[in-house]
């Protein structure tokens, strides 16, 4: 290809309008609001506060709301094409919460009930239905999840990972959701009014949607737009709250707009994030009039038609905006009756007519995730990215945390080829973080903080990283824990704001961003297992080789009550982080792109993933060892993978089960990824772990090997 473009060539929603575009549709031109008492799970307290409910929503064999949801809207997606994705990255909060809230009140412990919490549970179950190989990723960064998914659709584009892409993001109402907003004081009891003097809240809500992107030189036939551009960055600034100048707004705008090749003056509407708070609304406001002058374009908020959907709106306002621009349309900015003097914005209060052929559409979440996109008008003629391969990682620090303890206490075990299974007793990690600094962070957010700290340490720097990328398969479990605890032994009518802040996914890579003051891209994935090399992966599709070094960090956390029903394999934690340098040229290893295969029932993945990494010769040539991750809860479909891998390959070069070392956790991978680049750096595995075979490494490097459901490899390679 001479040029990439992303093309949108397909859409799908639901949401508090209906089922579907042409519901969707209806409702933006009516103008109306959709939101209505929640009726979905009966309220504490009365009235029941209005929310953006799906009546009549889809069931799906069983499953959780969310992936009920999700299943709609990719379904209507794809409906008017026969492409299968290559590649499937969805932006989700809630998971299989619903079902798992009723679950754990009823005292139900079984792990098979709860096969569908995780947060990435629903973009794989997407991927099985679908017939998708590829790349498969779920990103969770708050309420900024379904454009951040966009975002990185559009860079597997670029990079080739993939030609026809489904993204988008699903959130389901649920009690965390609805309870946790309300014990922060955001939810307007009268709905959501953004930007309107007397706005007091927001409304929460529930919906999916997806766009099915498309790689292509010019507009396919029937393209309704063109994703032209994606931009994000991070307040590392408050928990919950905006940066109050817009500053962290400002970037994410900018940002978005250069990758377009575009300016400011060029947009004919900008889709505000909006959703009704007084804080959101004047920071944002601010940015846009720093970015925009006066007279700005057009502007509005959807938020008082749909409600926040959370994780989905992002998505849902990308499928609005390629609506806007195939129709010519800009919709109105429901639930504001007099728009707010101190904001200097007045937004559209009802929809227009008028042409419509660039759109900046916001999004912005707790931990001040901000991520935004441009969409244009399909053009026959337009600047395209040329073709560019992902970043490959020079290693400037890296540190763990495990049973034994930091990294040269872990590295003492594994040298002798000693197991060190256990969760680090994060008390006894010696740290810079004042203590009472630390005292407020729970587990998750305290060891991410520790090794992201550890790791620049390591690198011998002070400077702060260019970006943050996190990989968790369950997030902050002991939070999650003691907000649905209090809520339910209350009966439903006390629980704590700080919990749930602290539950949501992102929130210890943005405790980390904050304490750091890292204001680049802070984006937290969730893959199971693989968590931590879709992180890696993420970090290779978006930085660029003038970008400074970033953050890459897997960790995991275990619970006494929650661990044994979400995984009941695990009986350890811990994580691992690096500090790399997108830029190359470093004296320490390497670790070249992650390569991706989604492989359900262990059919077709395995060859692909050969053919990605050079071939069996290349292989054979290329390492000297082999670290292979093997699924717990199919360790034996994990072994036949892999000895299919060895006989596939003839690669005789010793081989370790690394979980033998490290434990059963998720973030496993992470650490194993530690290891391999210090042995690497030796040039020698433990005599002990090489299975009688020569331990020299002989300037080959290592292959890091994750087997399951989803395969992926990591290349340490020697400088």
């Amino acid at each position: 290809m001479k040029g990439v473009r992303a093309f949108v060539c397909g859409t799908g929603i639901v949401s508090a309008a209906g089922g579907g575009v042409e519901a969707t549709w209806d409702a933006l031109r009516q103008g109306t609001s959709r939101l209505t008492p929640l009726a979905l799970f009966p309220a504490a307290h009365t009235p029941p506060l209005p929310v953006g409910e799906v009546r009549d929503a889809p069931e799906v064999d069983g499953l959780p709301r969310t992936h009920a949801l999700a299943w709609a809207a990719a379904r209507e997606a794809l409906a008017a094409t026969a492409l299968i994705p290559d590649a499937l990255v969805l932006g989700s909060t809630t998971g299989g919460m619903p079902t798992t809230e009723r679950l754990l009140e009823a005292g139900e412990r079984r792990p098979e009930a709860y096969r569908h919490h995780a947060v990435g549970s629903v973009a794989a179950w997407l991927a099985r239905r679908l017939s998708c190989r590829g790349p498969v990723i779920t990103v969770s960064t708050a309420c900024s999840s379904g454009t951040a998914a966009l975002k990185i659709a559009l860079e597997l584009i670029r990079c080739g990972q993939a030609r026809v892409v489904l993204a988008g993001g699903a959130d389901a109402l649920c009690r965390m959701t609805y309870y946790g907003f309300h014990a922060l004081q955001l939810i307007d009891p009268e709905g959501a009014r953004p930007l309107d003097r007397d706005r007091r809240g927001l409304s929460v809500a529930e919906g999916a949607a997806f766009v099915l992107l498309v790689a292509a030189e010019s507009p396919p036939a029937g393209a309704l737009a063109e994703l032209a551009g994606a931009g994000w960055s991070c307040d590392a600034y408050h928990p919950a709250a905006p940066r109050p100048d817009g500053t962290g707004a400002l970037a994410a705008m900018r940002a978005a707009l250069a990758d377009a090749g575009m300016t400011a003056a060029a947009l004919d509407y900008i889709n505000l994030h909006g959703t009704g708070t007084p804080d959101n609304d004047l920071a944002e406001a601010r940015a846009v009039r720093t970015l925009c002058g006066d007279p700005p374009p057009p502007v509005s908020s959807l938020k008082g038609l749909f409600g926040h959907t959370l994780g989905a709106s992002g998505a849902i306002e990308a499928v609005v905006s390629a609506l806007g621009i195939h129709h010519g349309f800009i919709p109105g900015n429901c639930g504001c009756r007099i728009p707010d003097p101190a904001l200097g914005l007045v937004p559209e209060l009802t929809g227009q007519s008028r042409p419509v052929r660039s759109v900046l559409s916001n999004s912005f979440g707790f931990g001040g995730n901000n991520a935004s996109l441009v969409l244009t008008a399909p053009r026959s003629a337009a600047a395209a990215c040329a073709p560019r391969l992902p970043a490959r990682f020079s290693v400037l620090g890296a540190a763990c945390l495990t049973g034994a303890g930091p990294l040269e206490e872990t590295l003492a075990r594994y040298w002798r080829g000693e197991p060190f299974p256990g969760r680090p007793d994060l008390a006894a990690v010696r740290t810079e973080i004042p203590a009472g600094q630390l005292r407020r962070l729970k587990r998750l957010s305290r060891m991410v903080l520790l090794l992201a700290l550890a790791a620049r340490q390591a690198a011998r720097t002070a400077a702060a990283p260019g970006g943050i990328f996190f990989g968790t398969a369950w997030g902050s479990l002991t939070e999650t824990h003691d907000f649905l605890k209090k809520l339910f032994d209350s009966g439903e009518r006390f629980t704590s704001p700080t919990d749930f802040v602290g539950s949501v996914h992102n929130a210890p890579a943005s405790q980390a961003a904050i304490f750091l003051e890292a204001t680049g891209a802070n984006v937290t994935v969730s893959g199971g297992d693989q968590s931590f090399e879709q992180a890696l992966y993420t970090a290779g599709l978006v930085l660029r080789a003038g970008d400074p070094p970033a953050l890459v960090i897997g960790a995991e956390e275990h619970h006494d009550v929650l661990s044994p029903c979400f995984d009941a394999a695990a009986t350890a934690d811990g994580g691992g982080a690096f500090l790399l340098d997108p830029r190359g040229g470093g004296t320490g290893p390497d670790l070249a792109p992650v390569h991706f295969a989604f492989n359900p029932g262990g059919d077709d993945g395995l060859p692909a993933l050969i053919e990605s990494l050079g071939g069996a010769e290349r292989l054979r040539g290329r390492f000297g060892a082999v670290f292979a991750g093997l699924p717990a809860g199919d360790r034996s479909g994990g072994e036949a993978l892999l000895e299919r891998f060895r006989r596939e390959t003839a690669l005789s070069a010793p081989c370790i089960d690394y979980r033998r070392l490290t434990g059963e956790f998720a973030g496993a991978s992470a650490v194993a990824a530690v290891l391999a680049v210090e042995t690497v750096r030796r040039g020698a595995l433990p005599p002990a772990l090489a299975g009688g075979k020569d331990p020299r490494l002989e300037g080959r490097g290592i292959l890091l090997l994750g087997l399951g459901e989803c395969i992926a490899a990591v290349e340490v390679s020697a400088p």
